[in-house]
């Protein structure tokens, strides 16, 4: 589904971070990407992603046959690709049913009938027990982290992506929220085949997610791929063996 080619990638100041990006994620995998801090993994995210703060100086990214380094973000969410942030933000005024309504409707690319889209959020929201009172509310605004984290979880589930990329998602969570993250990844990508990149430093959330494949970044490259055994190596001896 995604295949990234001898990726090369700088920031807006021309300061390199991916350095010959290679990755392939399968149709309907859990691939984990893990690395110590400033190893290039949300900077991948987002060139996967499109943003623009982002340069592509060398390689490709391909999505379901065709390379899409050349699109914009909100065409590659189009194509079915979501990312979700590690530090969602808040945006007042705009109401949580809104925002999910207008994305929606902008990703089918015609505007989702009111009843029709109350039908498919009352349907998700029972599907992951989410309060009522949260959809009412502004974006994120005043929002714990368990609850900007259950609203992506939502989104995932209204959207349908086909690829979602999780920047670090288990970031400030507590077991609870932990519990709750995974087992909305879990729910959702066993009822639309989703595929999934979960990016994040530690083993916590792989307790409850199988991985098909983990990924060792370091300094802006591939350096190991290997099992779920990989995670568990990781967390005993640390990323030293791989770093020069």
């Amino acid at each position: 589904m995604l295949e990234i080619k001898n990726l090369y990638a700088k920031t807006e100041n021309n300061l390199e971070i991916l350095r010959g990006i290679n990755l392939e994620v399968n149709e309907n995998e859990v691939v984990v990407l893990m690395g110590p801090n400033g190893s290039g993994k949300s900077t991948l995210a987002n060139v996967i992603m499109g943003n623009p703060n982002y340069n592509i100086s060398d390689g490709e990214v391909i999505f379901n046959g065709e390379r899409i380094d050349g699109l914009k973000p909100d065409e590659r969410a189009r194509k079915g690709i979501f990312l979700s942030f590690q530090y969602p933000a808040e945006v007042s005024g705009v109401s949580i049913s809104n925002f999910l309504r207008t994305a929606l409707s902008s990703i089918q690319g015609k505007k989702v009938d009111l009843l029709k889209f109350k039908e498919i959020l009352s349907e998700n929201m029972k599907f992951l027990d989410v309060n009522e009172k949260l959809i009412s509310r502004y974006l994120n605004e005043g929002f714990s982290g368990g609850e900007k984290k259950k609203m992506e979880m939502l989104q995932l589930a209204v959207l349908e992506p086909k690829l979602c990329i999780l920047d670090e998602v288990d970031s400030g969570a507590d077991v609870d929220s932990l519990k709750m993250i995974a087992n909305g990844i879990n729910k959702i990508k066993e009822k639309n085949n989703m595929t999934c990149l979960i990016i994040t430093h530690y083993n916590r959330i792989l307790k409850y997610i199988k991985p098909d494949k983990v990924v060792i970044m370091v300094d802006g490259k591939i350096v190991k791929e290997g099992s779920k055994e990989l995670v568990n190596e990781i967390e005993e001896k640390g990323y030293s063996k791989y770093i020069k």
